[in-house]
């Protein structure tokens, strides 16, 4: 919706009201058109799994994913510069192969200056990882004067502690971004096990080749899809990661509406 705001009496009118394209329930927010996915190299560790998850939960709303990844400088401590050049580079091997624009926050202006080139600018972004990923200090970066606050890391889960507790909306370029409490637990209400493969896009270009229609790439013949694995074609963790949501949401239980009197 649109508010005219009137500073003189402190009151508002309601100018317009946009149709909604998709709504989001964790956190709520509709109409977002981009995604930053923020994933930390290390404290908290990477993790395709978790990366995964977050794709296929934004792709079956239709929203448009950028990866970002951050803590580059903590990763070069922690193992060298070498070893932390050859993982970042396995991560942007797999997922830019897909198709996905990936970051790697190295240099703070470099970084929203690259940010700043490959979004729409007149969007509805949303920011997106769990706590302790450095969300609040990219928001920072891109909006200095919100004064959003950031929180160190907790040992005891390897999980930062929550700094963002509501969502908040903010004028990024010509569009909204809006910031969102960290998460890390996600469900898939919405999707059905047939149709999960399209929210993978290498997974569901190759099943066409798949012996069987509606194959599940499972233990099912001549399947396309395990063949690409085997192979290297498709990552072995995307496929496992497929896999698993997909077992989640055979074990999903049937949610049965009431009958209205």
């Amino acid at each position: 919706m649109e508010i005219d705001l009137d500073d003189s009496q402190s009151e508002s009118r309601l100018v317009t009201i946009f149709p909604r394209k998709n709504s989001l329930v964790r956190p709520p927010v509709a109409n977002v058109d981009d995604a930053f996915i923020v994933m930390s190299l290390v404290e908290p560790d990477f993790s395709y799994n978790l990366l995964d998850y977050f794709l296929v939960s934004i792709e079956s709303h239709q929203i448009e994913p950028i990866i970002l990844l951050t803590k580059y400088d903590l990763l070069v401590k922690s193992m060298g510069e070498a070893t932390a050049e050859s993982k970042v580079k396995e991560i942007k091997d797999i997922y830019q192969k897909i198709g996905y624009q990936v970051i790697v926050k190295n240099e703070i202006i470099a970084f929203a200056e690259e940010i700043e080139s490959v979004v729409n600018k007149d969007a509805i972004y949303i920011v997106m990882g769990q706590s302790g990923v450095g969300k609040s200090t990219l928001l920072n970066d891109l909006l200095p004067k919100a004064d959003i606050a950031t929180g160190e890391i907790s040992d005891y889960l390897n999980r930062g502690r929550h700094t963002t507790r509501e969502v908040t909306l903010y004028r990024l370029y010509q569009g909204l971004l809006a910031d969102t409490p960290g998460f890390s637990a996600i469900d898939f209400p919405q999707i059905e096990k047939e149709a999960l493969s399209q929210y993978f896009p290498e997974i569901w270009r190759k099943s066409a080749e798949c012996r069987f229609r509606g194959c599940l790439h499972q233990n099912e013949p001549n399947c396309a899809v395990k063949e690409a694995v085997e192979t290297g074609e498709i990552a072995t963790s995307r496929y496992e990661n497929y896999s698993q949501i997909l077992q989640k949401i055979e074990q999903r239980k049937p949610v049965y509406r009431k009958k209205e009197k």
